[in-house]
């Protein structure tokens, strides 16, 4: 093979390093937890009555981990408790997990690329006592899709999120409980 061939073959074979990979996980609480059935006491709904202390748009660079840099400016914006309201941008590249099954013990099916970018088209969710519960749909040519925000996923152009942040006296405590019910 000529030598000058070889720098060819070598970006031909780069796109085969770049994986997709899917893992389905049982997420059990204990096996007393998920077989428990639901309580009279529970509510079958509840409702938490809050007013938006402030408003808080935070915005990501080129190469960010989206959920690491959130993260951060949770703790430095001194976030308790938040409403997740928007969320806009692009990704290289991203890590999500999604419910797999309907039944307990419950299973997430996680799914990461490491090289397919997309754009964000919207993001949803809650800030629960410093702790992101962050659900993103992003789109690409072909289909829109999406899932839990996990770590390594990175900013492509920018991504963009708004928060409505609640006073510290509003408990969002046990709001995504599974156990609770």
């Amino acid at each position: 093979m000529p030598a000058r061939c070889i720098p060819l073959l070598i970006l031909a074979l780069i796109p085969a390093f770049a994986e997709r990979t899917r893992t389905e996980v049982t997420k059990a609480t204990t096996p007393e937890g998920d077989s428990k059935p639901n309580s009279d006491k529970v509510p079958e709904a509840t409702a938490i009555s809050a007013q938006f202390q402030r408003i808080v748009i935070l915005r990501f660079k080129y190469q960010t981990d989206l959920l690491t840099a959130f993260e951060k400016q949770v703790a430095a914006q001194k976030i308790k408790n938040a409403v997740i309201l928007s969320g806009v941008g692009s990704v290289r590249n991203y890590h999500v997990h999604s419910v797999s099954n309907s039944s307990f013990p419950s299973k997430n099916t996680y799914v990461k690329d490491t090289d397919a970018p997309a754009d964000i088209i919207s993001m949803n969710g809650y800030v629960i006592d410093g702790r992101i519960h962050c659900h993103m749909t992003m789109t690409d040519d072909n289909k829109a899709f999406g899932g839990h925000l996990e770590p390594g996923t990175n900013v492509f152009t920018f991504a963009i999120l708004t928060l409505g942040v609640l006073d510290d006296s509003a408990s969002l405590t046990g709001v995504d409980d599974k156990t609770i019910r």
